[in-house]
């Protein structure tokens, strides 16, 4: 009889020794087992591409399991494993347990119960993915309200709370500078660096890189000459959409596609400690 099931050997190496919980509520039998059963999770990979099987599944005559998508690149639809090829043909019931076998989010905070074949595509906007430590030689790594207090207390980055739509004025001379949103505990990260003798100033949100939503608008503009210059003027930049990143230490201000440039007139100091005041503004869209 066809299961339209793998043998596990032939699927060594793809995550063999994770389990997948299958509920299966319509079941009676499931039901008198307490809804859950145990899967392999090898027999939920395609065999073509190695990746979690997606509706609709097919099965060739040696029981190799293939999505869809992948059938339609392979050859005449032949399948490539067998020795002398073979056809593939539609298996229902592996739709039902690939619908079913659920797995949980594997970031710390997340209890999410996410279908095993879209584990991928949520962790990767999951916002409890770990975000990693800015300073070099710190292992440390966790969510990114918690990332933002590990950097005040123990690197002691200076940090401000800021109210969105609101303007904030501060200080800054440190290559790097927290921003704890107030409401939402977003964090942000504004990085500093040098381009010649001007001071680059740019944004980014700590975060797993292609979270979706919020998205969040920067504005920052400094205003100067400072004395004893008699000169009036503003520097202004503003970005639409600020870039996410999990590891923002990582982040170079002068290889961003965008950055506010400060000219050496409009800075206080001299050599590393040069500071300038900058306004900023963080709308939540």
């Amino acid at each position: 009889m066809n299961w339209c099931s793998t043998s596990p050997t032939e699927n060594a190496g793809y995550r063999c020794a994770k389990k997948a919980r299958v509920d299966r509520p319509s079941s009676v039998q499931a039901k008198r087992a307490q809804g859950v059963a145990v899967v392999d999770f090898s027999v939920l990979n395609c065999t073509l591409c190695s990746c979690p099987l997606k509706r609709p599944v097919f099965q060739c005559i040696g029981r190799h399991l293939a999505c869809g998508i992948c059938l339609t690149k392979c050859p005449g639809e032949q399948c490539q494993m067998c020795e002398h090829g073979g056809g593939f043909t539609p298996c229902p019931i592996m739709d039902d347990i690939v619908s079913l076998a659920m797995v949980e989010c594997s970031h710390d905070s997340c209890k999410s119960s996410i279908p095993y074949h879209e584990l991928d595509n949520h962790e990767s906007v999951c916002p409890h993915a770990p975000c990693y430590c800015t300073e070099p030689g710190c292992g440390f790594a966790g969510p990114p309200q918690v990332l933002l207090g590990h950097l005040a207390a123990l690197h002691f980055v200076p940090m401000l709370t800021v109210k969105y739509g609101k303007v904030h004025r501060l200080r800054v001379s440190e290559p790097r500078f927290l921003l704890h949103g107030e409401g939402d505990d977003s964090a942000f990260l504004l990085t500093v660096g040098a381009l010649g003798t001007a001071m680059v100033v740019s944004a980014v949100c700590i975060r797993a890189g292609v979270s979706p939503l919020p998205r969040y608008a920067v504005k920052l503009w400094v205003n100067g000459p400072p004395p004893p210059s008699s000169a009036a003027g503003k520097i202004k930049w503003e970005l639409v959409t600020v870039m996410s990143s999990t590891r923002p230490g990582e982040v170079v201000v002068e290889e961003l596609p965008s950055f506010l440039t400060v000219p050496p007139a409009y800075l206080v100091g001299s050599g590393a400690s040069k500071e300038v005041t900058l306004a900023i503004r963080i709308d939540k869209m």
